[in-house]
């Protein structure tokens, strides 16, 4: 499973011009999934996204998670992670899980957001969503659980 951890001062997502899921400081988390993929990943990803120490501390250093700045989490389906850019100039999708199996590892890793940490929103699988944010660094970095 892969998440593209992208820390912010905010991020919205809209779906038909309504905000379905906003967050002040935090993480949005685009969230692509592999058809290897297994709810055990997800719960190794949600474990390091929630843990993952990319905050500053008093010193500026990047030393805390997100469970120790209390902050928000944004998780956005993205099936476009996984494509396969290696060749030629149109991605390819026979690298992403299909949508059955995407939607149910998504709303899984949803879930154990949820019940694991306070502040937790997302945007809606299979949705047209238009994604904004506040990239706080620029920080951004890309987590891949599975084999």
């Amino acid at each position: 499973m892969i998440g593209l951890l992208q820390r912010v001062t905010t991020a919205e997502v809209r779906v038909d011009g309504q905000v379905i899921g906003f967050i002040g400081p935090g993480l949005l988390v685009l969230v692509g999934v592999q058809p290897a993929d297994t709810a055990e990943f997800g719960q190794q990803l949600l474990t390091k996204i929630l843990k993952y120490r990319i905050f500053e501390d008093e010193a500026g250093k990047m030393n805390l998670s997100l469970q120790q700045i209390d902050g928000g989490l944004l998780l956005v389906p993205q099936f476009t992670l996984a494509a396969d850019t290696r060749h030629g100039l149109r991605p390819g999708f026979s690298t992403a899980a299909a949508p059955d199996l995407g939607r149910r590892l998504f709303e899984g890793l949803l879930l154990a957001a949820q019940a694991q940490h306070s502040h937790v929103q997302s945007g809606r699988f299979g949705a047209n969503m238009q994604v904004s944010l506040t990239n706080n660094g620029p920080a951004t970095f890309w987590l891949q659980t599975g084999p």
